[in-house]
């Protein structure tokens, strides 16, 4: 007897498809000719300020038309400049200058497909010119500050237990600053939103955030307590968005040699699957702010 369109798309729900190398996934446009999809799109709400006008521009591949929570988003290297400093906090801003963004992931289980709740998910990424907090004596390689530019571009060859290109070991921090850095938990749709802005970039990288995840811990009054890591992996940037940010400013005056996205050597080149956010903001004006949108599919249960 021939399975049902509906049966059919059971079966899919309950695979687990993990793409590497040339294998192929299984497509969304695939998954809805099945029949209804496995999740409805993900909307555009206005957030922080940002609305969905008409004439609003979106890039990058959608991450949550229907969701494809049967693929696994690609982990890549943590790079040398993260902090733990449970900073638990939604507004990462502080005072930094910048074009207004609006990051809000959804999180959830890439087999069971049921969002990831109470999860701690830790960002961080440069300024507008291209500086981490906590490592301001290293620079950016032009754009301002001093002594050695920050690179967590790989400088040797890959590592063989998992895609995303190596790199150099963690840096000791060389101050007390912590802009652009928090960590917040998932509600009970996997959903966490951050305040912040658009990154800059500096020598060797193209435009990213850092992202971990982590599950099974506890929160306290005093911040994320055990558990373990699931994820850890990078948002990128789609290049026409990057062109128009650098010409607002603070951003006009980084004076650091711009990676493009085709150019980075940690970008896995395979869309939203690789962290390639989904970018919502008005294309003639977008220094009014942008609203970054990503699902992202982990495995809860292992150890990253």
């Amino acid at each position: 007897m021939t399975d049902t369109p509906q049966q059919e798309l059971r079966e899919l729900t309950r695979r687990r498809v993990v793409v590497a190398g040339g294998a192929t996934a299984v497509t969304a446009t695939a998954v809805a000719a099945l029949g209804a999809g496995l999740a409805s799109a993900q909307g555009a709400p206005e957030a922080n300020g940002v609305p969905e006008a008409k004439g609003a521009h979106g890039s990058g591949t959608p991450s949550g038309t229907p969701e494809a929570c049967y693929v696994l988003t690609t982990e890549t290297t943590e790079g040398p400049y993260y902090i733990d400093a449970d900073k638990l906090r939604q507004d990462v801003t502080e005072d930094e200058e910048g074009i207004p963004l609006t990051l809000r992931l959804k999180v959830i289980d890439a087999e069971t497909c049921r969002p990831v709740r109470n999860a701690a998910v830790d960002i961080w990424h440069c300024s507008a010119l291209g500086i981490y907090s906590g490592y301001e004596a290293m620079g950016n390689g032009g754009g301002g500050g001093g002594g050695t530019p920050p690179t967590d571009a790989p400088t040797g060859p890959p590592p063989t237990d998992g895609p995303g290109g190596g790199g150099p070991g963690h840096q000791e921090p060389t101050d007390d600053e912590r802009y652009l850095r928090g960590t917040w938990k998932t509600d009970r749709r996997g959903f966490v939103t951050f305040r912040t802005v658009f990154p800059g970039w500096y020598r060797g990288r193209c435009v990213h955030i850092h992202v971990k995840v982590h599950v099974d811990g506890t929160w306290t009054d005093a911040g994320y307590e055990g558990g373990h890591t699931c994820h850890t992996g990078q948002l990128f940037f789609d290049e026409e968005s990057v062109l128009l940010s650098a010409a607002v400013e603070p951003y006009s005056t980084n004076t650091a040699t711009r990676t493009t996205l085709d150019e980075d050597t940690i970008y896995p080149d395979n869309g939203a699957e690789g962290g390639l956010l989904r970018l919502r903001y008005k294309k003639t004006d977008i220094g009014r702010g942008v609203l970054a949108e990503l699902t992202m599919g982990v495995a809860p249960e292992e150890e990253n």
